[in-house]
């Protein structure tokens, strides 16, 4: 078995034991959407795009689109964005190997 496969799974083991979510021990991306006006995106790479209508953002299992009116970066870190606006859609176009 390659050696960065038992890596993550002893990593893996370790997280279930401490109870630790998914999203925080690993890349995935977490998105919390409030209604259609609020939407937190956690664990993203970088913005591909900003518009006031568009939003197109690099995560590391793939590109998040999100459409819609107004829409601003209200706050902004390494880690997470505040997106707020009208939000109208949201899409997800996934990275294939």
């Amino acid at each position: 078995m390659p050696r960065k496969r038992k890596e993550n799974r002893a990593l893996s083991k370790v997280n279930k034991l401490l109870e630790i979510p998914q999203e925080v021990s690993s890349n995935i991306p977490k998105l919390t959407v409030i209604g259609f006006q609020k939407m937190l995106v956690e664990n993203y790479k970088s913005i591909l795009e900003y518009q006031d209508f568009y939003i197109r953002i690099s995560t590391y299992i793939g590109i998040l689109n999100i459409n819609g009116y107004e829409l601003n970066l209200s706050e902004m870190t390494t880690e997470d964005l505040l997106i707020t606006g009208k939000i109208e859609s949201i899409d997800f176009e996934s990275i294939t190997d």
